[in-house]
């Protein structure tokens, strides 16, 4: 172990405060270094230590006043005193000028550098505060106003990173090596759009939405099912982005009035690559693109993790080991069906089975699993693949989706001749589900006698456990009128929570988990369907049998603590 001796400054006083240990001071210092960033930024950028803590310790250790950012008005910064590439690349916020004096807003009270070059550039006397990292983040997106920059400026508010080792390649080219782009890589934009990439895969979002409008454009990240703003660069750029994508995922750059599909494959290192579905639409000023990230490591979750109740997980176990019959997921888009899919995939992954998917898109590289690009241009649909599998000698066949009768009949079929059919369906429960492939013309008897198993799911975002509080003093008549009362649980158990919002979550929230509901399809579920019964009579069949609605499920988890109350409603209110 080192020697604390070697600490100094705020290093010090943070391990002799007994804030951090005296080895993760040494790491924290050394990655400093390694990433060319500051001791500040990395705490808080890591949540190793909240920012209003290190605050606070910085003003004592240094005798800097601490300033409250929450309490002012950027109108009064002065935007012409300092130069914005010294704001940049010191990360410090010109608060007001009083005379001679500048007040400096600093998160880095060890940065003597920043005073030093804008005392320098604005021959003024600088007095330094000292402010919290989050705040300043948020304070100097404000204050650096983009729409009035030229590109390198706009685009360097990004914090920087080394891009210099990611490898980015079509996602429909042989997996060769890099790709080289010339010398357009050290461009602005090249630079800019890697660092978005990279940076949704560290907030682990699933979407990346590029929006030109008249005036303005934006782009969005969609984290944990929210969608929201991280970055507005000029409306200008908005065909040098497009063309960008474009060029990434091996599309057609010339055309912009029609729809394209295509993928990115980025490698973040020998062992780990990340897949982006890049779709384009022509919008009236411009074209939007959205990237899916498919990060093959979801596949590998563990159905432990995914948020079954123990009875619904060993349902789903139960089922999967069946040799024949078929698996229905439902739910809309977005709900996490894919990686329910996967997941069971996953298990049945085994050198004794022979498994083959049929998907529009393949969204999730699995080895192991033969899997199948549906392609309309060359006429190979979902029936097609469905035929070509069974002369393959399939144990277990998914199909992506089940959207016409041809689809089902011949899944249906597969189910009834011996083999194990996994698939999804767009409804908005597990008993319409049943219903769905009856209105479709799949005949009664063969619903009734070839589905095993349905789960309806949502994702519903988790609370923060570092930040939740207690609802504290909720009426027991508001508990009965939203369910309570009826999820299994006796009503003097149930605790709620409310988001708060720290430094280690988005706005209280950190992570999804699944909310589902879990039918098994019994003898006298069968019987209903097959005498013509609808969606209601199967789930007041199921209710007696101890089904679950998606509803009690929610319910359920926010009686835990581990979604709110807000969230439940959000998710499956009606």
């Amino acid at each position: 172990m080192k020697n604390n001796d070697t600490l100094r400054g705020l290093s010090k006083r943070l391990v002799a405060d007994g804030l951090m240990e005296e080895t993760a001071a040494h790491e924290a210092l050394a990655e400093c270094e390694s990433e060319k960033t500051n001791f500040v930024h990395y705490l808080t950028h890591h949540n190793i230590l909240p920012a209003n803590i290190i605050a606070s310790v910085a003003a004592n250790e240094f005798g800097t006043p601490l300033y409250d950012l929450d309490a002012h008005n950027m109108q009064l910064c002065p935007k012409e005193v300092v130069e914005k590439k010294l704001v940049r690349k010191h990360q410090v916020l010109p608060l007001y000028k009083r005379g001679n004096r500048l007040f400096l807003a600093q998160s880095d009270p060890t940065n003597h550098l920043a005073v030093s070059e804008v005392r320098f550039q604005t021959g003024l006397s600088i007095e330094a505060l000292l402010v919290e990292h989050d705040k300043l983040q948020a304070a100097l997106a404000i204050f650096l106003d983009l729409q009035d920059e030229d590109i390198g400026d706009a685009l360097g508010t990004m914090d920087d990173v080394h891009l210099d080792d990611l490898d980015i390649a079509s996602g429909d080219e042989e997996d060769t090596g890099p790709t080289n782009f010339s010398d357009a890589d050290d461009a602005p934009i090249v630079r800019f759009i890697n660092k978005l990439m990279l940076d949704g895969i560290k907030q682990g979002c699933s979407d990346i939405h590029f929006e030109p409008y008249e005036k303005t454009y934006r782009i969005r990240f969609r984290t944990d099912g929210i969608l929201r703003e991280v970055t507005k660069p000029p409306s200008n750029l908005a065909p040098r982005l497009a063309a960008r994508l474009k060029v990434m995922s091996q599309l057609d750059i010339s055309e912009r009035r029609v729809p394209q599909d295509g993928r990115i494959k980025l490698r973040l290192s020998k062992n780990r690559a990340i897949d982006f579905r890049v779709n384009t639409l022509p919008t009236q000023f411009g074209e939007k693109i959205v990237l899916r990230i498919l990060d093959p490591t979801s596949a590998q979750v563990g159905v432990e993790n995914l948020g079954f109740e123990e009875d619904q997980k060993k349902a789903y176990l139960d089922t999967l080991q069946k040799p024949q019959g078929m698996i229905l997921v439902t739910g809309p888009t977005g709900s996490g069906k894919t990686v329910s899919l996967y997941t069971g995939l996953n298990i049945l992954n085994t050198v004794e089975r022979n498994i083959s998917t049929a998907e529009d898109p393949v969204e999730i590289n699995m080895p192991g699993v033969n899997q199948v690009q549906i392609n309309y241009k060359v006429k190979l649909t979902f029936p097609e693949a469905l035929r070509a599998f069974l002369r393959q000698d399939p144990d277990v066949i998914m199909v992506g989706e089940i959207r016409d009768l041809e689809t089902a009949e011949i899944s249906i079929k597969a189910a009834q001749t011996g083999h194990l059919v996994l698939s999804t369906l767009h409804t908005n429960s597990a008993p319409e589900t049943l219903t769905r492939l009856l209105n479709m013309g799949v005949p009664a008897f063969n619903v009734a006698t070839t589905v095993n198993l349905i789960i309806a799911q949502r994702l519903a975002r988790r609370l923060c456990p570092h930040c939740r509080k207690p609802a504290e003093d909720i009426p027991q008549n508001i508990l009965i009128e939203e369910g309570f009362d009826n999820i299994g649980k006796p009503m003097e158990e149930v605790t709620l929570f409310h988001p708060v919002g720290c430094s280690k979550c988005t706005q209280g929230y950190k992570g999804r988990i699944g909310l589902y509901e879990v039918l098994e399809v019994t003898p006298l579920i069968s019987r209903i369907i097959m005498e013509g019964g609808n969606s209601i009579d199967i789930e007041e069949q199921a209710i007696k049998e101890g089904f679950r609605t998606l509803r009690q499920s929610a319910l359920r988890r926010a009686a835990e603590g581990i979604i709110s109350l807000e969230e439940a409603n959000r998710v499956t209110k009606d």
